[in-house]
């Protein structure tokens, strides 16, 4: 509240800049992601240099990182920005939501050690990762494992408590080789073990980050109910569980989550959008300009430039908390941040583009 409530009044933006997510946080409608770029100093420092000016222009607090970003490089780029900027008293910590992520296998780049030698002197031979758990090569998602990540994300960031974690692609990456009932099972251990954070305190919430699975046709073997994933939260947290957010993508090329009734809640075939809502579900979104085709030959709408439209048809969708993009250069991050002062589209607006 502190965060928006000074935004509105110090930097003259728009109220509906800001939304209401489930917990009642105010979250700002444009998210900065930490995904692209190599594991090296240079990017290091562009990183801290975009979180740092997206906090203190008031226009962003929701931050989104994984621990396999430039092999936890990037959790370490955001939680030295955000040190910084706490110890300097310009941000106080819970002004700021940070989300990251974790499930798939994230060597350290700063290591000296090669990746596959690391991975199996720092999990393997400790007993955190038994290679049977191991899916695809790169994706595993047991308690230990999992456990283990967490403590390194934490480490990473320098959070005592990390607001939302995310499990990395679970669905996407283990129902091909496990199975429904496999992965199910799976998912109920791994919902456990976060239940087990937040009885911690180092953890605010859980959420699932996606990419085919829940906007998948329901005849498809990938397919994820989003129902049967809430089902089994309330089974091992309660009515007041800590499954609330999903991530998934959508944009202009990707509309399927406000098009496909795909998703069913009560019975009722819903988009995934009103579903996650029905739910009592928070939605993020990924890749809002396309991996960059957008931004070079979307559509303009309203004297926005294509990179800005297409941030503001997804971050205009019904149902959106907000999309998360990545900007390093100066120039990028300034003309995204100018739409915080622009207020999201109406249904017709958002319609228009999307038809």
């Amino acid at each position: 509240m502190r965060f928006r409530d000074r935004a509105v009044r110090d930097r003259r933006l728009p109220p509906e800049h800001f939304r209401k997510s489930p917990g009642g946080l105010r979250l700002s409608s444009l998210g900065l992601g930490t995904y692209i770029g190599p594991p090296d100093g240079a990017t290091d420092l562009l990183v801290e240099q975009a979180v740092t000016i997206g906090l203190t222009s008031g226009r962003i607090n929701v931050l989104d990182t994984a621990i396999n970003y430039r092999y936890q490089r990037a959790e370490r780029s955001v939680g030295r920005a955000i040190a910084r900027l706490v110890e300097r008293g310009e941000i106080a910590r819970d002004e700021v939501f940070v989300a990251t992520k974790n499930g798939y296998l994230a060597p350290d780049a700063e290591s000296r050690t090669p990746p596959e030698r690391w991975v199996e002197e720092e999990l393997v031979r400790p007993g955190i990762l038994d290679p049977a758990d191991v899916v695809d090569g790169c994706h595993a998602m047991s308690r230990a494992y999992l456990r283990d990540q967490f403590a390194r994300s934490r480490a990473n960031l320098g959070l005592e408590t990390i607001d939302l974690l995310y499990l990395h692609n679970g669905p996407d990456a283990q129902l091909p080789t496990v199975g429904r009932e496999g992965f199910l099972a799976r998912l109920e251990e791994a919902f456990r073990l976060f239940e087990e954070f937040r009885d911690q305190g180092t953890l605010g919430y859980y959420g699932l980050a996606t990419w085919d699975c829940l906007r998948a046709r329901r005849s498809e073997p990938g397919y994820l109910a989003l129902e049967e994933a809430c089902r089994i939260a309330r089974k091992v947290g309660g009515a007041d569980h800590g499954f609330r957010f999903v991530q998934f993508p959508f944009n202009v090329a990707m509309p399927e989550a406000a098009t496909a009734r795909n998703q069913s809640v009560g019975g009722e075939l819903q988009t995934l959008f009103d579903s996650a809502r029905g739910l009592g579900l928070g939605c993020f979104t990924s890749v809002p300009l396309f991996q960059g085709q957008l931004a070079r030959s979307g559509p303009k709408r309203s004297g926005l430039s294509a990179a800005q439209t297409a941030l503001q048809f997804a971050r205009s969708a019904p149902g959106n908390l907000g999309p998360l993009f990545g900007a390093k250069r100066p120039e990028h991050l300034s003309e995204n941040l100018e739409l915080a002062g622009r207020i999201p589209w109406d249904n017709g607006s958002f319609g228009a583009l999307l038809s």
